[in-house]
């Protein structure tokens, strides 16, 4: 080969190595954060480019004139936000549907339907990403809506109610429907029921051209005033926990074809209370640690448990105080890195960085200030 073409060749090879790694995809991660209004049209949500070297976070977006958006849902292929309106008013609740702009860090609204009751608490979306269930906390029901391909809402086209109540006054004097989580399998969904102490499983039905129903199958009683509040499954599918509000405990399960067997209850709080106030509950993505939110009314922390990879057995960690007050809901990253949690009354959102070895928190000297922060929702995108 000649000398000057040889030359060439070696200098169109370096050219294209470094337009090569100059073009790497860039992974970036955004954070949603939901919150109370006080019951009046404000910026309610919150979008910002959240760093996973730093743990620092840059907002990009803010929903305005928006009324207590108090829980927020991404769609499994993370294109959509939902959330819902939490009137705290004599009328219905609203859900909302936006269309997020990835590369901004933007969203924009896309449908606003009717939930069915008053207060919507939680939103669960099954693992097609294409029907989502509204929980109504003041009128105890359950709506299912269809989710159209761009992401809108159709009206809810399932409508299930509830009743009964438990031994806590004020608190338990009826049904009150908190949240509920689909199987790992899609086949089957479970319904936390605060005010009777009750589970109640659905049975998924599934068609042709995209038919889908939910039936009632059966229901799991809980400890007498416990308060199931929230739930979640274990990565390996195997095994799944909630979290009582009222008796302040992580209840441990075994998953059986779509079915529950109760392994243990453990205690959530590091201090006895009078008063429990057990809040939200997520697993590392590794599946190795639990954790669980502690609100008060004298101790804000959050638990930490090793899990038992082989029987899904628990075992305490410690306790990490969460430096501001009422944590309702808190997050971990995808990468496993950092925790999140929303303080709502102390209108901060504190960052932790999390040991993967230890399971373990260190806070982190920045906060995110926000008024009434009440849930959290994280993304990776590339």
């Amino acid at each position: 080969m000649k000398p000057l073409l040889l030359k060439k060749k070696l200098a169109i090879f370096f050219m294209t190595s470094i337009l090569l790694s100059s073009c790497k995809v860039q992974e970036h991660t955004l954070l949603f954060v939901g919150s109370y209004t006080d019951k009046k049209p404000a910026k309610g949500i919150k979008v910002y480019n959240f760093n996973l070297k730093t743990g620092e976070a840059i907002l990009t977006d803010e929903v305005d004139s928006i009324i207590n958006p108090s829980f927020l849902r991404l769609a499994p292929n993370g294109k959509y936000l939902y959330s819902v309106l939490e009137s705290q008013m004599p009328t219905n609740g609203k859900v909302a549907a936006f269309q997020i702009d990835i590369a901004q860090g933007k969203l924009k609204l896309l449908t606003i339907q009717d939930a069915g009751g008053r207060n919507p608490a939680h939103l669960e979306i099954d693992k097609s990403g294409k029907h989502l269930v509204a929980s109504n906390y003041a009128d105890p029901s359950l709506s299912v809506f269809k989710i159209k391909p761009d992401g809108s809402l159709n009206k809810f086209n399932q409508f299930f109610t509830f009743s009964g109540s438990s031994i806590i006054k004020v608190k338990q004097e009826t049904s009150h429907i908190h949240s509920s989580n689909f199987f790992p399998d899609n086949e089957a969904l479970l319904v936390q029921d605060l005010g009777t102490d009750k589970m109640y499983q659905f049975k998924v039905i599934h068609g042709k051209d995209d038919f889908f129903e939910i039936q009632k199958a059966g229901e799991i009683k809980v400890k007498t005033g416990s308060g199931p509040r929230h739930f979640t499954f274990h990565p390996n599918g195997k095994f799944a926990y909630g979290v009582t509000e009222f008796s302040g405990e992580v209840l441990a399960y075994n998953t059986n074809q779509d079915q529950l067997d109760f392994l243990a209850a453990y205690k959530a709080y590091e201090t006895n209370q009078t008063i429990y106030s057990g809040a939200d509950i997520h697993i590392s993505p590794d599946g190795k640690f639990l954790y669980a939110s502690n609100r008060g009314p004298n101790e804000h922390s959050i638990v930490i448990f090793a899990v038992n990879q082989k029987e899904g057995t628990l075992k305490l960690v410690g306790h990490e105080p969460t430096y501001g007050e009422h944590p309702r809901n808190f997050a971990i990253d995808p990468s496993g890195n950092f925790l999140l949690v929303a303080n709502q009354y102390s209108n901060s959102i504190v960052v932790f960085r999390r040991d993967s070895k230890t399971g373990k928190l260190q806070k982190l000297p920045k906060e995110i200030t926000v008024p009434s922060p009440s849930s959290l929702q994280m993304r990776s995108y590339k």
